[in-house]
């Protein structure tokens, strides 16, 4: 059961600490405020996995299930970061508000669902990958504000580590394939290390065992537009959450019901209020977890809560997050290209099943993606509106999300029969 554990978690551990990877690197946060944002995201990620894999009462969907940083509330956590009015307090207070609002409504989410048919879904979903590949071509690059950036060097790494992962993809199977990235990570790393990119300053100050204490960067700010953002994240949370859940439940023979899906609605929820108090970011059950359990076989969820119990270790060590924290951001990049690429294409295959043959979905991606891309081929685009619209004018993802749910209603109106719709397409986002 311990190696079943550990291979749960090596196989979620390269997205739980590229969050806050990317987060730092857009935020300009120092090395020691990355690394403790390492391990405040594998704490916390512990705690939640143990509450949704075992349950609490009416809290936990009690299967194999590993909980994770949502990859959906990077862009605007990014731009709530970036207001100097909010900050890191306003992310982390709105990550709070975010998880209270998802605790109140997740009842209610199987009738919320309806407007999240897989022309919306499919359409934010490729939003997400495009948006994010600005990140990864800067990391690729050398990172954000470096002086040799587009250094031959950095692109030859960064290139280096895509080759690495899709050679690992193609040749092997099975446990080695799941963990792809982090291999090509480590590999990306060590050619860094020989070229004399990787600087290990600062670890042998950090203390050997560290407690993550709540509201380590001070208390949580609240701000209305912030809030408003990261509760939308949170209902997109909800929606990938279903395929998910529902996928789960077939590998491990056991129906998900309506009352299944709250309990894991609400520790999606619960699991987003842990995150802000302890530092970290919204939290949501990890996809990448089902094509392991499909291939071990593993239906006891107690093998994710002992996975929770390591990662809860994993992140008492400082330097274990310091060492992280010192990867190259052209390493980053080519694990980048490889991860957000794959979210575009996770899109594009929820769209495939669309009906174009009906003009009114055509524009719904088209105008949706079209808006949705403003504040990233110009991001003065907005400049001159209120600075308080600015964490969902800057967001691509939530941009594209308040756009094509708008022009689905316009054009397709509302149907009961989407939500049973959405919950079988989120399964081709979250596989």
């Amino acid at each position: 059961m311990l190696l079943m554990a550990f291979q749960h978690v090596m196989v979620m551990y390269a997205g739980a600490v590229a969050i806050p990877l990317v987060l730092g690197a857009a935020l300009g946060l120092s090395k020691s405020d990355i690394a403790f944002l390492i391990n405040a995201d594998l704490f916390a990620c512990g705690i939640v996995t143990i509450i949704q894999a075992l349950g609490i009462g009416p809290v936990g969907i009690r299967m194999p299930v590993m909980m994770g940083v949502t990859f959906t509330a990077i862009g605007p956590m990014i731009a709530i970061g970036s207001d100097p009015a909010a900050g890191l307090s306003g992310i982390f207070g709105a990550t709070i508000a975010a998880g209270l609002f998802g605790l109140a409504i997740s009842p209610l989410v199987g009738k919320l669902l309806r407007f999240f048919p897989p022309v919306v879904t499919g359409t934010e979903i490729v939003a997400v990958g495009l948006s994010l590949m600005s990140v990864a071509a800067a990391w690729s690059a050398g990172g954000f504000g470096n002086e040799s950036f587009g250094d031959p060097l950095y692109l030859a790494i960064a290139c280096a580590v895509l080759i690495c992962i899709l050679l690992i993809v193609r040749y092997t199977s099975g446990f080695v394939s799941n963990i792809s990235v982090l291999v090509g990570l480590v590999f990306g790393f060590s050619v860094s290390a020989f070229a004399g990119l990787v600087s290990l300053e600062g670890i042998q100050d950090a203390p050997a065992f560290g407690f993550i204490m709540p509201f380590h960067f001070g208390l949580p700010t609240f701000h209305l537009w912030p809030i408003a953002a990261m509760c939308i994240v949170m209902l997109v949370t909800f929606v990938e959450s279903t395929g998910m859940f529902i996928a789960l439940g077939e590998i491990v023979e056991k129906p998900v019901d309506e009352r299944t899906l709250t309990r894991g609605f609400r520790a999606d929820a619960v699991g987003t209020v842990v995150g802000g108090v302890f530092n970290t970011f919204p939290y949501t059950s990890y996809a990448q977890n089902i094509g392991l359990v499909g291939i071990t076989g593993v239906r006891s969820p107690w093998v994710c809560a002992m996975a929770g119990v390591i990662l809860i270790v994993l992140g008492l060590f400082p330097k274990v997050a310091y060492f992280v924290a010192s990867i190259p951001p052209c390493v980053l990049g080519g694990a980048g290209i490889v991860m957000f690429g794959m979210v575009t294409a996770s899109g594009m295959k929820v769209l495939g099943r669309v009906d174009f043959s009906k003009a009114g979905n055509l524009y719904i991606v088209a105008i949706s993606l079209a808006v949705g891309m403003l504040p990233v081929v110009s991001p003065q685009f907005f400049s001159k509106l209120p600075s308080a619209l600015s964490p969902i004018l800057e967001s691509p993802i939530l941009l594209t999300a308040i756009v094509a749910t708008a022009l689905n209603i316009f054009f397709n109106g509302v149907r009961k029969s989407e939500a049973a719709e959405v919950a079988s397409e989120s399964n081709e986002v979250s596989a």
